[in-house]
């Protein structure tokens, strides 16, 4: 289905897949090809070990997958999420590809919902973990400054949008991205000194209290909500540019109308595309509209670039593609190289923190700072961010050429590497959950982990690694190809 230029098939483990070419454009833009295993390996192969098998030591003993998910069912709380949809014992990863307990093998287009921008242990990240730990230098060392953050910020500053690198300032917060909005919100509120917060429809910023008081689900909302635009489930029913230009107008009509009921604002955080939301890429000249509303009102704008960040959507940071310079960047997930790291970076004019206004433990993790500039550093060497916006083009207009096939997927949608299908009913349009959920399993009955997101839970998601080759595109598109239609027989 997925025909390439250059018609050479190649194995998966299942039916025969059809390589996806890169064009020469796109070949010559990305100097130095990806590091990773130069085709699909053969499902029920074994995969090497990290470091080889002189690294560490030959196989990992076999384990009994069951006992180990039965005991999780036993002591881990109701709270757990993947583990639930996800019922594998991961005992190997490289690249794409993660190897269960059971030695069953999974194309992983969850990638740690985001996090591993260079799939499963890659070597340069590895090899800076590894120097790292050879060198004797400290693990723990709160903030205070070492040649391994230096290395990190350097790095980072790098890459930031110009105008915001020449006049930043980073804080260094939990591990968790969650805790990097918080410290977001803090700031801006400490800065402006006012009390209020915009945010928007759908969004999703994490699950402390703030962060998740700023979240679309949030139950007992303290923010003002501003509409997202969408084509597919447009809120004022027209979709388009159209669509985001009514959004755009009811945001300034709301700040501006003293009867609005909207507290002073201390900032408004948006994100370039709703992951959790469902995969919402916000159009560029909308995003252009909030920068102009925002500023106009001296209003903060946050962008938080969890998931959308270090070459996800097709450019470095996802406000790029829109050439938006944000006052607060929120960072986590991909920076830190696949281990937890979290930051905000910010005009200086907002540093007006007393020392300790935001502390955390956990905030000096050398090792997450060394696999972070390795990462950074790949991303920019090797033009990953252009690749994936690429590679995730045709992909998509792939599953599009699906969609027409399938009355069952309502909505094809996405920005480079992260991708949403919606599911529904086709008799009403209506969001279908329970398809989405059969899809889910189907993909991991032929070896594709995916997950779903959305308003009702009815978008497939696809967080593929930036280091993904055609090849691989095709057996990913190949695989949730066949699960779609045997999801939707199973459903009916």
């Amino acid at each position: 289905m997925f025909e390439a230029q250059s018609g050479e098939a190649v194995s998966a483990g299942g039916p025969t897949l059809v390589a996806l070419t890169e064009p020469a454009a796109a070949a010559a833009a990305t100097q130095n090809p990806p590091q990773v295993p130069p085709q699909v390996p053969p499902q029920g192969s074994r995969l090497p070990g990290p470091g080889g098998p002189a690294a560490n030591g030959g196989d990992v003993a076999p384990v009994a997958p069951e006992g180990i998910l039965r005991r999780q069912t036993q002591r881990e709380s109701a709270a757990r999420t993947y583990a639930r949809s996800l019922p594998i014992v991961p005992v190997r990863a490289r690249g794409l590809t993660i190897e269960g307990a059971d030695g069953r093998r999974y194309l992983d287009c969850l990638s740690g919902a985001g996090t591993l921008a260079l799939g499963h242990n890659h070597p340069v990240v590895l090899e800076a973990i590894r120097g790292v730990l050879d060198s004797g230098a400290p693990l723990h060392v709160l903030d205070l400054a070492t040649p391994v953050k230096d290395a990190f910020t350097t790095e980072l500053f790098t890459n930031l949008p110009p105008e915001l690198a020449a006049d930043a300032r980073i804080q260094f917060c939990g591990p968790a991205g969650t805790d990097a909005v918080e410290a977001a919100l803090k700031l801006v509120r400490t800065a402006t000194g006012r009390p209020g917060m915009l945010a928007f429809t759908g969004a999703y910023h994490g699950m402390t209290a703030g962060a998740l008081n700023a979240s679309g689900g949030a139950p007992e909302a303290r923010v003002t909500r501003l509409p997202y635009p969408q084509d597919f489930r447009c809120p004022f029913g027209v979709g388009g540019p159209e669509g985001a230009e009514l959004a755009a107008r009811w945001t300034e009509n709301l700040l501006d109308d003293p009867k609005g009921g909207v507290p002073a604002p201390a900032g408004m955080i948006v994100e370039p595309v709703q992951g959790e939301g469902g995969v919402n890429p916000s159009p560029d000249a909308w995003l252009r509209r909030m920068r102009e509303i925002a500023a106009a009102r001296g209003i903060p704008l946050i962008a938080d670039e969890v998931q959308t960040g270090v070459g996800r959507t097709g450019a470095f940071w996802g406000v790029d593609h829109a050439g938006v310079v944000p006052d607060v960047m929120v960072l986590s997930k991909a920076i830190g190289g696949s281990l937890p790291l979290a930051v905000i970076v910010y005009r200086s004019g907002l540093d007006v923190w007393a020392p300790g206004a935001h502390a955390g433990t956990f905030r000096g993790n050398q090792l997450a700072m060394a696999a972070g500039t390795a990462t950074l550093a790949y991303v920019r060497e090797n033009r990953l961010a252009e690749r994936a916006g690429v590679l995730g083009e045709r992909m998509l207009t792939a599953l599009r050429g699906l969609a027409s096939e399938h009355p069952c997927i309502g909505d094809v949608r996405g920005r480079g590497l992260m991708i949403g299908v919606e599911l529904v009913d086709p008799a009403t349009g209506a969001a279908a959950p329970a398809l989405a959920a059969a899809v889910r399993q189907e993909c991991l009955d032929r070896g594709l982990i995916v997950e779903l997101g959305g308003r009702h839970g009815a978008v497939v998601r696809l967080l593929p690694p930036l280091t993904l080759t055609d090849e691989q595109a095709a057996a990913v598109l190949d695989r949730l190809a066949d699960a779609i239609p045997a999801a939707a027989r199973r459903t009916h």
